[in-house]
């Protein structure tokens, strides 16, 4: 019993330092950039010096970990805040708004991301020995975790693979599984099991969700929508807003804006021909809509973000 007691005393002690150490390691791989794609699949790291303006962008299923900084996340109503002590876990793409809400020079904040691979989830459940919590019934499909020592632990030898590329093939796949399994564990990882389970609503309702995020552009009729989910409308309807803060056909408008914005930011394309693009008929209800959801229209917001000087967005978690 001291044993047990001298090893939880000495937890936050070795939580700190393993939280300074995967600072350490981002910062010396991302160097002065602001985002690296990495070598090790679903890794990304990112830094930032200085808060950053609310961004509205996607984040795809992942685990995303600050180990130095802090930022927020609002879904729908509902804000999320983490830092070194706590991950953002995703289960299914969220359009959300997010921002780096605390860094400077001296201290930037120092982020791992990580996109979940949801046929590795599913082999982790596979194991019997794994047990995981039932997820609370109106929980969405957005949460936070403690950064124990041990999934700190799993993140830090993730990051040294960078510098043993050699390595990455055999061992990336199992310390990602590591980590997935810290996860599992924790009360955070009841909604993920949910949507990696086949036969859950909360996986049936992902599948509509997976659907929508592949086909934005088509024309959406929710009743086919339910046959996707195996589901009935209102039933799709209910699951859906639980895990998302949002309907079915918020959830696509949100996904045509942002693919719309992002054709006229990075491809040059004019407000009308992005319009078409993503799949709207009307550019009169695009501008409209356009204006209503980023607070200006189409053509002075692509300006403004591609004028010298323009605060940088917040991109962490939309690889």
């Amino acid at each position: 019993m001291k044993k047990l007691k001298e090893n939880a005393a000495l937890k936050p002690n070795l939580a700190r330092e393993l939280r300074a150490a995967l600072a350490r390691k981002i910062a010396s791989f991302v160097g002065e950039e602001e985002n690296r794609v990495t070598e090790i699949p679903g890794v990304s790291l990112h830094r930032r010096t200085s808060p950053t303006p609310p961004c509205r962008t996607t984040y795809h299923s992942g685990v995303i970990v600050v180990a130095q900084g802090r930022k927020q996340v609002n879904l729908g109503r509902t804000s999320f805040i983490y830092d070194e002590s706590r991950f953002l876990l995703t289960a299914v793409d969220l359009p959300i708004v997010s921002w780096v809400a605390e860094a400077t020079e001296e201290v930037p904040c120092l982020v791992l991301s990580l996109k979940l691979d949801m046929s590795m989830v599913r082999e982790v459940l596979g194991r019997e020995e794994i047990h995981v919590a039932e997820a609370a019934p109106e929980s969405p499909a957005m949460s936070t975790g403690e950064t124990t020592p041990e999934f700190l632990g799993a993140c830090c030898r993730l990051v040294d693979l960078l510098d043993s590329p050699l390595d990455i093939p055999f061992l990336s796949g199992l310390i990602q599984r590591e980590i997935i399994y810290r996860i599992l564990r924790g009360p955070e990882g009841a909604r993920l099991r949910a949507v990696a389970t086949l036969g859950d609503q909360s996986h049936r309702t992902a599948k509509a969700v997976a659907w929508i995020t592949a086909n934005y552009a088509k024309p959406l009729h929710v009743e086919e929508l339910a046959q996707v989910a195996s589901m009935g409308v209102s039933t799709l309807h209910h699951h859906f807003r639980m895990l998302t803060a949002m309907s079915p056909l918020q959830y696509q408008k949100q996904l045509r804006l942002q693919a719309a914005r992002s054709l006229m930011l990075n491809s040059g394309l004019d407000a009308a021909s992005a319009a078409f693009g993503v799949g709207y008929e009307s550019p009169t209800q695009f501008n409209r809509e356009y204006s209503r959801f980023f607070g200006q229209p189409p053509v002075r917001d692509i300006r403004a973000l591609l004028s010298p000087g323009a605060p940088k967005l917040e991109l962490v978690g939309t690889r």
